[in-house]
């Protein structure tokens, strides 16, 4: 049973209730219908096909396994007359003899593995089943007591529920993660809610996983700011500077330093230098908004701090409401920009000094079609 359960994937009640009739197709696979309680009334019953292998390969393979079982139990069934899979000979009660020595035990009562203790079977063997050692808590500046004995290994604990979270787990990691490929004798939310969810080791794994995944992504739209910086020119950013004098003394051209200060150049969230003068094209700029942090003409001085910070608060919200691929496509890269690229040429302090002030609305609505929010 523990074999077939790690074989089949398949949940204790459909291992319990495995039937004999079956149909070898080609010698090479093994088709039977199996029960599935938990998909409801209407939908109880499953064809499978089962992988045979050659004979030496029958522990490997579910097929191989379930004719190895047949062969194991012929003679009980044959005693019993059960069209079960699972006959066993009761070897024991005194007050049966006969042929009622031989039963299929889940038949009537699913419960009957109480009966077939696991967990004994895994400590009593020749070479036990152990489980890894609990690591040892680690607490700073803590020494180990004196004379204290460290805890030796235990006996495996070992049910059918925990090898198919086991084998559930080990697929969908092979995956990659995607449930609806993992997903087979359940669906996606069963498969999670039921079985991954609950395993600690799985959502350890599924944590490393998103985290890589958003480091990637993350990487990826700063890579694509940094190719469009490229074509493009790198924006102007003047922490220091709000009167015309001291943007002047920033490098900016006298005329372009008063526009500046008196708000004239300004666009969404940033100011442009020249809005009829693409830096990459030299026509005038039709580009959206959020391309402007991508752009040799964008400037950026602290007045434009509370814009930027209800952008990126605007930006946050939306990333709740769609997918992960979708927001980083259309807005990772302006994010990444304004996070790592402008962001961080102004103080800790003077932008922890701006969020703490009302921020204007984010004015996201200039660069979205209405057809396309989600």
């Amino acid at each position: 049973m523990v074999l077939l359960a790690l074989t089949t994937e398949r949940n204790s009640e459909t291992i319990k209730e495995l039937p004999a009739r079956h149909r070898i197709l080609e010698d090479r696979a093994v088709e039977l219908v199996v029960t599935k309680r938990r998909r409801g009334t209407k939908r109880w019953f499953e064809t499978v096909t089962w992988e045979i292998g050659p004979k030496d390969r029958w522990l490997h393979t579910p097929g191989g396994l379930y004719l190895l079982l047949l062969e194991l139990t012929a003679r009980s069934r044959g005693f019993c007359g059960s069209s079960a899979a699972m006959c066993f000979w009761r070897n024991g009660p005194r007050d049966v003899k006969g042929k009622g020595e031989h039963f299929a035990p889940f038949v009537t009562n699913l419960g009957r593995s109480s009966s077939v203790k696991f967990s004994d079977w895994a400590a009593n063997r020749t070479k036990p089943l152990l489980a890894d050692p609990m690591p040892a808590p680690k607490v700073k500046g803590a020494e180990p007591l004196k004379g204290a004995i460290p805890a030796g290994p235990v006996p495996l604990q070992v049910t059918l529920n925990k090898i198919k979270t086991s084998v559930d787990a080990r697929r969908t990691k092979q995956l990659g993660g995607h449930l609806p490929s993992s997903a087979k004798s359940n669906t996606a939310q069963v498969l999670f809610a039921n079985y991954l969810k609950p395993d600690e080791a799985t959502r350890e794994w599924a944590e490393e996983v998103i985290t890589d995944a958003l480091a990637d992504a993350e990487q990826a739209a700063w890579d694509a700011h940094a190719v469009a910086v490229g074509r493009r020119g790198e924006p102007t950013v003047i922490p220091d500077g709000e009167s015309p004098q001291e943007l002047e003394e920033a490098g900016l051209a006298p005329q372009i330093a008063r526009e500046l200060a008196d708000g004239h150049l300004d666009t969404a969230w940033t100011a442009c230098e020249d809005q009829e003068r693409h830096p990459e094209s030299g026509a005038p700029c039709g580009d959206s908004f959020l391309a402007c942090f991508h752009c040799g003409n964008c400037l950026v001085t602290r007045t434009h701090l509370p814009k930027l910070l209800a952008l990126m608060a605007a930006l946050g919200a939306m990333r709740e409401r769609m997918s992960e691929e979708a927001w980083w496509k259309r807005y990772g890269p302006a994010w990444v920009a304004i996070r790592r690229d402008i962001l961080t040429k102004f103080t800790p302090a003077e932008v922890g000094k701006v969020r703490q002030q009302p921020l204007p609305d984010a004015l996201l609505d200039l660069v979205e079609a209405p057809w396309e929010q989600p």
